[in-house]
């Protein structure tokens, strides 16, 4: 009995983890999109990959994942670059791009 009250409990954390790990994402791809836009750069593939996960403390002390996503962009159709969105909570902490050519 204890044992399956442990295990229900792993799965709905789990599950809240799952769920909030997505709004955050969607909040990034929403934030990467628009800052290619306002770049004049296409961000190719529609998509961001999550690069590291740590936690950390904000300003008061309490404790937020930090996570780091990154993208791919292009300014000209035929290179492609690299960029990187950082996340603290749901707040975005950064967004950073490669140098890219001009077209």
């Amino acid at each position: 009995m204890i044992i399956d009250i442990v295990l229900i409990s792993l799965l709905i954390i789990a599950y809240l983890y799952w769920f909030s790990a997505q709004q955050v994402k969607s909040i990034a791809l929403k934030a990467t999109k628009q800052h290619c836009l306002d770049m004049n750069v296409q961000m190719l593939d529609d998509y961001i990959a999550l690069n590291g996960l740590w936690l950390k403390r904000d300003k008061i002390g309490k404790i937020h994942f930090w996570r780091s996503f990154q993208f791919e962009f292009s300014s000209t159709g035929n290179e492609r670059y690299n960029g990187q969105i950082i996340m603290f909570g749901c707040l975005i902490e950064s967004i950073q791009m490669e140098p890219y050519r001009l077209s």
